[in-house]
């Protein structure tokens, strides 16, 4: 080949080069997830860690937040999506804040609870106490209220001190409160140090924690395609744990500073869920279980109406 052809040659595969990173770019939507270090999240930090999410066109950038951040965050737009439990999309809306739940993330079985000192064993018995919870609105302070309302108790006959879930195991441990609510990973801390304390009750008892991805309704239509590779990597995530848990727990533990196994005994307290477990709670569960906790919301003041439509509140066609 002659050097002129060899140059053309060259030149017009670095050109074919250039086109196609440029087209390859242009396929890739770029989004911001605001999450916490929730176990029941973690799969989504095993989609960004193990290229699920990049295969599948996404270029994610995950954001660790707590709920009252990550609803200014959402709510200026610098976040796309958001992962959260159902009655904290419940008062986005009521709160006119749109947000569209695509797909379930989990479902807390244990991995919720209340510690109390060994002389408490009823619930009943917190009447009058100051309980560690974080602020109204967050998950924490819902499950505190469905635990009370189930129990007969209003909240305004219990006091808070507002600390994050992992602020409040930390402060129970140390004694410096005596009633904390948390989760996992914080509260396996609570479980392994059970001198002067223990779990009173988890969402074994009140299974009122249901995570879910939402998303902004107006990027959904302009990017109809990210809401199922959203769904499509989470799923990848999923495989990958059933199918490689060493390798998937040990990148899951890392992010919240945990051993592998550490990891795996906080997820025993709770299921991750498929596509098709979407498909059926967004059939059969969703309606009636969103009705119950904006009751539960209303009585607690976090909102003050219930939002317009709760069938506006998700979208089922990602996980069909």
């Amino acid at each position: 080949m002659s050097l002129v052809k060899k140059a053309l040659f060259v030149g017009l595969s670095l050109c074919f080069s250039a086109t196609s990173a440029t087209a390859s770019a242009q396929d890739t939507t770029k989004l911001a997830i605001g999450m916490s270090g929730w176990t029941g999240f973690a799969p989504l930090t095993l989609a960004q860690k193990a290229g699920f999410f990049k295969k599948h066109g996404l270029d994610v950038d995950i954001k660790f937040l707590p709920v009252k951040d990550r609803l200014l965050a959402y709510a200026s737009g610098s976040l796309q999506c958001v992962a959260t439990t159902i009655d904290s999309f419940i008062a986005w809306n009521a709160n006119n804040v749109p947000v569209t739940q695509i797909f379930m993330l989990d479902a807390s079985h244990g991995a919720d609870g209340i510690a109390v000192r060994n002389d408490v064993n009823d619930i009943k018995e917190l009447k009058g106490k100051t309980i560690a919870v974080e602020t109204a609105g967050a998950s924490p302070y819902f499950l505190l209220s469905y635990m009370m309302h189930k129990n007969g108790i209003k909240m305004s006959e219990i006091k808070t001190n507002t600390l994050s879930p992992q602020a409040a195991a930390q402060a129970f441990n140390a004694g410096q409160v005596d009633v904390a609510m948390s989760y996992e990973p914080y509260l396996s801390t609570v479980r392994e140090n059970s001198t002067g304390g223990k779990i009173l009750a988890t969402t074994v008892e009140y299974p009122a924690i249901i995570d879910f991805v939402g998303c902004n309704p107006t990027w959904l239509k302009e990017n109809p395609k990210a809401g199922h590779a959203l769904v499509a990597a989470y799923s990848d995530a999923l495989d990958m744990i059933k199918n490689n848990p060493k390798q998937a727990y040990t990148i899951m533990g890392a992010e919240v500073k945990q051993s592998a196994e550490q990891f795996e005994k906080s997820a025993s307290f709770l299921t991750w869920k498929t596509k098709e477990d979407s498909r059926a709670y967004f059939k059969n569960d969703i309606i009636p279980f969103m009705k119950e906790a904006t009751d539960i919301l209303i009585d607690t003041k976090v909102i003050r109406k219930a939002p317009a439509d709760l069938n506006a509140l998700f979208d089922a066609t990602y996980v069909n």
